[in-house]
């Protein structure tokens, strides 16, 4: 099969055959599988605690069981370095933590929060670390992947079918826990990491660019001293700095949104039957409109345009608040909660896109594992730590207020668009090769 070899201006895939065509198959397999376990931690997780009267602001502090994906650039050198003989470098890491995902979730169910809660918070720290190693491989085997041109398009894709995944432990899984038990939720939803297991036995390997690092020493320092080297330290700062708060508005907006639903009034099935399914057809449509948008306008644009809109998603939950939260005798609208949703999986899921091909077309691809996992735990940063946070800012100023605060947090990366996607200038300059 085709491995991201750059191909020749003639060769290039034209119509539908560019969107519909095996490499963009397995971006959206892989995209699915590499959101489930996220998702399962941030939603089905969350519901899980508070239909068993675990306390606001405990599930607020159970964000920091995200902390690997803000460190997993220290062990993704292994990654570069180290492969299995039979798999490759790619595919045999990736196998690994899908298995191992299974078995974690699965396991979570055999516990009760109320009696159980550290060993909880020590399995759900697992499976964090076990989705974050699983990112940084599936992250590096995209960018090796997709030729140059087919970044914006390919990571679209992959990013909303990672959105997507989010109907299988924010939908399925919460109506489930209606009709049986948690054991057999959490057992059923691990078995959701099956199709990525599949599709990871079924790809190849993808061509090298460049020679990998030949040693452990060459794994660690040489990703880090090009990234410096390239630019100078200035402009790496910029981008540091651009990838830390670019998502950092959206990341909070959304950080405890399965128990803001239910503060509204909504029952754990209509959550997964509106509230998720809302969010369904507004991501097919972004993605579709998101390949298309950024192979015709470039990732630079996309960042512009899709910033905007992911900031004003936020302001749609704020509506959301204000009218169906503390208001006597008020019935929560399910049309406008379905509205804000669809808004925010359509204009986050575009937001997210960009943003991921930005980081894409950022690395170098003789270091992309490592350099793909810095990049990425910097923007898990405000996911983990700042999202910890949630439980308390909600605590002290209402929902309403929160998603304010959320909006005014969107504006600072937008600031820096200038300096890092100049609007002029149709894609970010590739480092690769």
């Amino acid at each position: 099969m085709s491995t991201g070899i750059p191909e020749a201006p003639g060769t290039r895939a034209t119509g539908w055959r560019h969107y519909f065509n095996r490499k963009m198959l397995i971006c959206v397999m892989l995209g699915f599988t590499s959101g489930l376990p996220l998702f399962l931690l941030y939603n089905l997780l969350s519901a899980w605690l508070k239909s068993e009267q675990v306390d606001l602001k405990s599930i607020g502090l159970f964000a920091l069981v995200g902390f690997p994906y803000t460190w997993k650039f220290i062990w993704s050198p292994l990654m570069d370095r180290f492969h299995f003989p039979l798999l490759g470098r790619r595919r045999g890491w990736m196998f690994i933590t899908q298995l191992a995902l299974l078995a974690a979730i699965g396991s979570l169910g055999f516990f009760a929060p109320q009696d159980e809660l550290t060993m909880i918070v020590v399995l759900a720290g697992t499976v964090a670390f076990l989705s974050a190693s699983q990112d940084i491989v599936i992250d590096a085997y995209r960018r090796e992947l997709l030729s140059e041109h087919e970044q914006g398009s390919g990571t679209a894709l992959f990013v909303n079918a990672y959105k997507m995944s989010t109907l299988v432990p924010g939908s399925l899984s919460l109506i489930l826990s209606d009709f049986m038990s948690w054991q057999m939720v959490f057992g059923i939803t691990g078995l959701f990491m099956l199709p990525g297991m599949i599709t990871t036995l079924m790809i190849s390997e993808p061509t090298l660019y460049g020679e990998p690092p030949r040693t452990l020493r060459e794994a660690v320092v040489l990703p880090f001293r090009e990234f410096v080297t390239r630019s100078g330290w200035s402009q790496a700062l910029l981008i540091l700095a651009f990838i830390f708060l670019y998502k950092l508005g959206d990341s909070m907006a959304t950080a405890l949104a399965t128990p803001f639903y239910m503060d509204l009034g909504f029952s754990r099935t209509q959550i997964g039957l509106v509230a998720k399914n809302a969010g369904l057809w507004a991501s097919l449509a972004g993605g579709i409109l998101g390949a298309v948008w950024l192979e015709k306008t470039g990732v630079n644009r996309g960042l512009w345009i899709f910033g905007v809109l992911q900031a004003v998603a936020i302001l749609g939950f704020a509506l959301l608040a204000q009218t169906g939260v503390g208001t006597p005798g008020a019935e929560p609208s399910t049309m406008l909660l379905g509205l804000v949703i669809g808004l925010e999986a359509f204009a986050v899921g575009l937001g997210t896109a960009a943003f991921t091909g930005y980081i894409a077309t950022t690395t170098d691809q003789r270091y992309t594992a490592t350099q793909f996992a810095l990049f990425t735990s910097l923007a898990a940063v405000p996911r983990t730590f700042f999202n910890a946070l949630t439980g308390f800012i909600v605590d002290q100023t209402g929902w309403f207020v929160f998603f304010l605060i959320c909006f005014a947090l969107a504006i600072p990366g937008m600031l820096l668009l200038p300096k890092i996607a100049p609007w002029n200038t149709k894609a970010g300059k590739s480092v690769a090769g």
